[in-house]
Parts: C-alpha cells; sequence; structure tokens
C-alpha cells in the first residue's frame, strides 16, 4: 500500500545516521539482542527485533506514542514520529500507523536512499565474508562446494530471495520456477535492451508506470530475478522490483492468449458428465495449469513417514481420486438437457493433453462451514519416474517416453494454520538438490526431500527435459 506517514516519520538520512557496523541482516535488536529478523527505526535509526521475534521495534513505536506528562512536547516532537521501519534482512518497508508494508517513498526518496545503503553495508559484509571462505576453501576438498558455517550447510554459488514481508510462498515458487530449465531459460535469453524498450521479437509484455514514472516491463523484471538467482554475487537477491510491478498492475492471462506460461505448464482436460436418469453423456474440454489434488479422506492425518501402522497415502491415491468416477452428491445436481431438468449425474475428469511440466497442487487446506485447518498428511511421491500414462484419455497414443515425468521442485508449508506458517522449496540444480528458504539457501540430498509434506510439486516431462521439444 501507499503510506501517507513517510513525510513526518522518515528522517534519516545514510550520511547521517548512526547504523551498526557489519552485515544489516545479522544486527541484533538494542533490547533483547535477538539477531533474528532486525528493523530499523526510520525517524532515529535504532535498531529492534520485528513483529515475528519478541516485537521491540512494534514496542519502540507504542513508547513514542506516549504524551509527555512533565512537560509540553516541543513543536519538532509533535511532526516527528517513530512510525516507520524498515526490515533489515528484506529491506521492506512497514508503517506501524498503517498496520503494513509499504511501497512508496518520500518526495526527496530517503526510503531508498536508507535501502540503497544497508545493501552497500550488506554487499561488502558478503564479499568479506566471501573472501574468508575462499581462503578456507583453499585449504578443503572442492568436490561438494560446500562449507560449514555456524553449524549449517551454506550451498555456494545459489542465491536466496528476501522476504519482503509476507512474501515466502512468492519466493518459492520463483525459487522452483529458476529450476525449472524449460521455463526460466526462455526469460534468461530475452535480451534486456529490447524489453526495456517494449519489444521482445514479437511476444506479449505488460508495463505499468513506475514511481520514476519511467516504463517497467513485468517480463524484464522477472528475467532480472531469474538471471540473480544463480550467478553467485550475493547470499540474497531482493525481488522488491518485481514485487512492485505485480502489485502494482496484477496481470492476468488476458483473452486466453498464448503465452509461454501455457506453452510449456499448460494442459488439457476431459470432463465427462453422465446422467444417472436418462444415460446422456456430456463432454466438455477444459484447460489446465496445475492440476487441485484432494487427499483422500481416509488418509487425512491418519500416517505420517515415520509411523509404522497403517496404509501410507501416496501421490497415485491422490492422482486416482481425481480421475476416478465420482458420483455428484445432492448440491452439485447436473442440468440435463434431455430430460429438462437437474438429475443426479455422476463425473469423471480424464487428462486428454500432458503440459511439458507438470504441476500439481495438494489440497492441504480444508474448510467446512464451521472449520478450516490444515490436512498434515504425509504423502509419499517419487523423485524420478512418474508415469501419467494411465491417466490419459487415449493413452495408445502416446509414446513410451512421453508420459514420465522427473521431479523438478517441491514446495511446502510450515506450521498448522490456515492464514499462517511459512513456505520454502526444494529444488534439483544440475543434479543436486537445494533448500530454498527465503534468504538462506542449503544444499540437501533426495532422502531429505522425499521426506517432506509436499504442497506444490513440479513434475517436467523427460523428452521436454531433454530438449527434444522445443517452444
Amino acid at each position: 500500500m501507499e503510506c501517507p506517514h513517510l513525510g513526518s516519520s522518515v528522517c534519516i538520512a545514510p550520511g547521517s545516521a548512526r547504523f551498526p557496523q557489519g552485515s544489516p541482516s545479522s544486527w541484533c535488536c538494542s533490547v533483547c539482542r535477538s539477531n533474528k529478523s532486525p528493523w530499523v527505526c526510520l525517524t532515529c535509526s535504532s535498531v529492534h527485533c520485528g513483529r515475528y521475534v519478541n516485537g521491540h521495534a512494534k514496542k519502540h513505536y507504542e513508547d513514542a506514542q506516549i504524551p509527555l506528562t512533565n512537560h509540553k512536547k516541543t513543536e519538532k516532537q509533535e511532526k516527528v514520529q517513530h512510525t516507520v521501519c524498515m526490515d533489515c534482512s528484506s529491506y521492506s518497508t512497514y508503517c506501524y500507523r498503517c498496520d503494513d508494508f509499504v511501497v512508496n517513498d518520500t518526495k526527496l526518496g530517503l526510503v531508498q536512499k536508507v535501502r540503497e545503503h544497508l545493501q552497500n553495508l550488506e554487499n561488502s559484509a558478503f564479499t568479506a565474508d566471501r573472501h574468508r571462505k575462499r581462503k578456507l576453501l583453499e585449504n578443503s576438498s572442492l568436490n561438494s562446494k560446500l562449507l560449514k558455517v555456524n553449524g549449517s550447510t551454506n550451498a555456494l554459488c545459489a542465491t536466496g530471495l528476501r522476504n519482503l514481508g509476507n512474501t515466502c510462498f512468492m519466493n518459492a515458487i520463483l525459487q522452483s520456477l529458476s529450476n525449472i530449465q524449460q521455463f526460466c531459460c526462455y526469460f534468461k535469453e530475452l535480451p534486456a535492451v529490447e524489453l526495456r524498450n517494449g519489444k521482445t521479437a514479437g511476444r506479449r509484455t505488460y508495463h505499468t508506470r513506475s514511481q520514476g514514472d519511467n516504463n517497467v516491463s513485468l517480463v524484464e523484471e522477472f528475467r532480472k530475478t531469474l538471471c540473480a538467482l544463480w550467478q553467485g554475487s550475493q547470499t540474497a537477491f531482493s525481488p522488491e522490483s518485481l514485487f512492485y510491478v505485480i502489485w502494482k498492475i496484477m496481470p492476468n492471462f488476458r483473452n486466453g492468449a498464448s503465452t509461454v506460461v501455457t506453452a510449456i505448464f499448460g494442459g488439457i482436460l476431459q470432463n465427462e458428465v453422465n446422467c444417472l436418469i436418462c444415460g446422456t453423456e456430456s463432454r466438455k474440454f477444459d484447460p489446465f495449469l496445475d492440476l487441485s489434488l484432494d487427499i483422500p479422506s481416509q488418509f487425512r492425518n491418519k500416517r505420517t513417514k515415520n509411523q509404522e501402522n497403517g496404509p501410507m497415502c501416496t501421490l497415485r491415491d491422490c492422482l486416482r481420486s481425481f480421475t476416478d468416477l465420482e458420483e455428484l452428491d445432492e448440491t452439485e445436481l447436473y442440468m440435463c438437457h434431455k430430460c429438462k431438468k437437474k438429475q443426479k449425474s455422476t463425473k469423471k475428469f480424464w487428462i486428454q493433453k500432458l503440459p511439458k511440466v507438470l504441476c500439481l497442487h495438494l489440497k492441504r487446506f480444508h474448510w467446512t462451514e464451521y472449520l478450516r485447518n490444515k490436512v498434515d498428511t504425509y504423502v509419499e511421491f517419487p523423485l524420478r519416474d512418474l508415469d501419467m500414462k494411465c491417466y490419459l484419455l487415449e493413452p495408445e497414443n502416446s509414446g513410451p517416453e512421453s508420459c514420465r515425468y522427473d521431479l523438478a521442485a517441491v514446495v511446502v508449508h510450515h506450521g498448522s494454520g490456515v492464514g499462517s506458517g511459512h513456505y520454502t522449496a526444494y529444488a534439483t540444480h544440475e543434479g543436486r538438490w537445494f533448500h530454498f528458504n527465503d534468504s538462506t539457501v542449503t544444499l540437501t540430498d533426495e532422502e531429505t526431500v522425499v521426506k517432506a509434506k509436499a504442497y506444490i510439486l513440479f513434475y517436467v516431462d523427460r523428452q521436454a527435459k531433454s530438449g527434444s521439444d522445443k517452444l
């Protein structure tokens, strides 16, 4: 949102503010000394912990609003309020009076100046840390390209995405897409100069006006984000420009245009409905970009990966539940054109055309009239050789390898709440698996991946993966 309080709250400039030394993302709260989620006040440059830690940044704002009892406030005190702060990890700006993250700036651009200053401090700290890592690596094996830092295994060359305020889901999806080569290579190969002029070799692009009144391309910002993720020049990249463009224009697939997204992720379903009274059959074809799969009720919250008793839910169980013949209940009566009224009927889905990249969404959030909860059931899924042939409408017309998929990425929801929690992603890059947790990227293994409670799965067609299918 655009905040009206920046003018009375943002009073610091990088040259005059006394910031701590070192990496801003590791600064400590001046009250509890926590280095988790440090936020800096844009009125006085004091550092406190954010609202998901001990909330001392909010306490700092609240204390500043308490009226002075012993003497009157001066005119300057009346005008200046400690309302706006910046997350030192994501560089996103938050206003406590608006109670929301904001995207605008002051007339003098002070917010952006502070942001650039913090980024410079972060990059300087990263450069020094990378130099230290190189020195250590000279005396160790380079085969795995790993370094133990503070007890965690960090992945070199891979770049995290800073959280801009509840953007962990967007970050997890972006990291997943960045590891699907058929998709991200299309954008990486687009020339940046042509994009700035709104020319994409006949491809459609969307633009908006930025605060500087310059044309900003959604495709260009997406391209820059994808290119930044595997350059190895920084530990974390801020997708703020991409987020701002999305926030500003909220693009959708207008008029069913053919796009690179539909070319890669697009498939076709056949929806077959049969009237149980007269036997009339109705068929229609529906395009899809993902398949939303129910976790069958008999498996819900019954079994986890480490439990020994009871049946285990598999991805095939979810796919079978999606495509099996189903009798519609009383609330979904079918309007039969032959009977001229709503009748009981059956429904069945067939896949008429499979996409190059198959996106499977497991319905982990369950709504009833009075209850909303998360389905925490572990669903077993294959890393390789997912065979989709048995779900096809005409499997005999498919080649032996055209229906086989390998896993490229997994998005996971952590937490038990429907409206809360956190999203991370696992993705494979050049034969190795990585875990993407906002700014943090760590190398992991297949055993860890298969234990994840998947929320969204991205599978890549083996033929498309080998490069036999070109856009």
